[in-house]
Parts: C-alpha cells; sequence; structure tokens
C-alpha cells in the first residue's frame, strides 16, 4: 500500500505569507486616509456652527465688514474643543454682512491643535461662503488636498 502525505510545502507557506504581506501593506495607506477624513468631520461640524453664528451676527447686526471674533459671535473658549481639534485651530479670516447675505472664510490648521492623534492629511481645511460660490458653503483642504 503507498502512502502519500499531504500537508503545505515551505515554499507554499511562504507564497501565501508574501501574498497577505502585500495586500496588509496596500491597505495600511488607504485606512489611514479614511482615519483622517473621519477625524475631519469634526472640525467641518464646528466650522459649520462657526458659520451658523456668523450668519446669525450677520442678521443681528445687519452690515459689517472686517472678521469679528469667536467671542463676539458667541462662542466661548472651550465651546469647539473635541476629540481630535481643539478651540484654538479655528479662525475666522474674514467676515462681513452687506444686503442680507454673510460672506466669510473660516480656517482650521490642524497643527494649532492641542489634541494628540491629530489628522496628517489635509493640514488644514477652509469653509468658504461668498458670492463666488453663491453664497453655499465649501469646504477645501488646505497643502494640497
Amino acid at each position: 500500500m503507498k502512502r502519500t502525505r499531504r500537508a503545505f510545502t515551505m515554499v507554499e507557506l511562504m507564497v501565501v505569507v508574501l501574498i497577505v504581506g502585500i495586500l496588509v501593506a496596500a491597505a495600511i495607506p488607504m485606512m489611514k486616509g479614511r482615519t483622517d477624513a473621519s477625524k475631519w468631520s469634526e472640525a467641518k461640524m464646528a466650522m459649520g456652527t462657526i458659520a451658523h453664528a456668523l450668519r446669525a451676527y450677520g442678521s443681528e447686526k445687519g452690515n459689517f465688514s472686517g472678521a469679528p471674533t469667536l467671542e463676539e459671535i458667541g462662542i466661548l473658549d472651550g465651546d469647539l474643543d473635541g476629540t481630535y481639534f481643539s478651540h484654538g485651530t479655528y479662525a475666522i479670516t474674514s467676515a462681513s454682512a452687506s444686503i442680507g447675505q454673510t460672506s466669510f472664510v473660516i480656517t482650521c490648521t490642524a497643527a494649532d491643535s492641542t489634541r494628540a492623534d491629530v489628522p496628517t492629511s489635509p493640514a488644514g481645511m477652509t469653509l468658504t461662503c461668498n458670492s463666488g460660490n453663491d453664497y453655499q458653503a465649501t469646504f477645501v483642504g488646505l497643502g494640497g488636498e
């Protein structure tokens, strides 16, 4: 009676390990990008809160020019603190209102956060609302994204 052994050879096992290694190496950068995108959703929400407060400020004050501070629009120190972004990461770089339309540019810079594990890409984000985009708030990443 002939007896045959059924088992994997070392070469077959090494090929499987190599294939799994390649798949893992390809998946890690994709997961990192998804993780950063989910972290930026926190910043987008906070920037939306600032935009809402600016619109209310514009309705209350009527016409104005020059960027008010966060405190002037009713957002106190610590109100925007989150898991990845701290209050100091947000800035109103420009704002004005006339004829019932409020224009503004709000920025968030990840490097300014005092929180651990901030996203690395993009370096920051800008929320813009003006006549150039029909007063629709649009987000754009800083640093090439």
